[in-house]
């Protein structure tokens, strides 16, 4: 072989061990899936509330979106973070709020008061209620 191919397929090797470094973790992790929970909660998109929840929340999930419908809502200073584990759950706290305006009145929601749960389902880290 020539020093051209043998530099080539070194070259390749190199790109692919690189590569499968990058993909070797799961998707995001579970602060980020209560994130976009809420942020598809404020959007009012159902079908992705549903999607990032855990089978056994989804029927939650409907009924919080449901509570949102008369209001506009948007988040404000949100971050989350993994605070523990819970079997095979973590446990995610929240800093920030919900701002819920309905006419010209805001009411906010504050985030920390109630840890969020999430669970390893289908490969992917879900929102699945809420922990003590």
């Amino acid at each position: 072989m020539s020093v051209r191919v043998i530099s080539t397929i070194i070259l390749i090797s190199i790109g692919l061990v690189l590569l499968s470094a990058c993909g070797g973790t799961t998707a995001a992790g579970p602060e980020k899936a209560v994130e976009t929970y809420l942020n598809a909660l404020v959007n009012q998109d159902v079908n992705r509330l549903v999607t990032v929840s855990c089978k056994a929340w989804e029927e939650n999930a409907r009924m919080e979106a449901d509570s949102f419908q008369a209001v506009k809502a948007r988040l404000d200073g949100v971050t989350c973070t993994k605070t523990g584990d819970e079997g095979e759950s973590a446990k995610v706290s929240c800093t920030g709020k919900i701002v819920a305006t309905y006419g010209n009145e805001d009411q906010e929601i504050p985030l920390d008061r109630r840890p969020y749960l999430a669970s390893m389902e289908g490969g992917e880290w879900r929102m699945c209620g809420y922990t003590k």
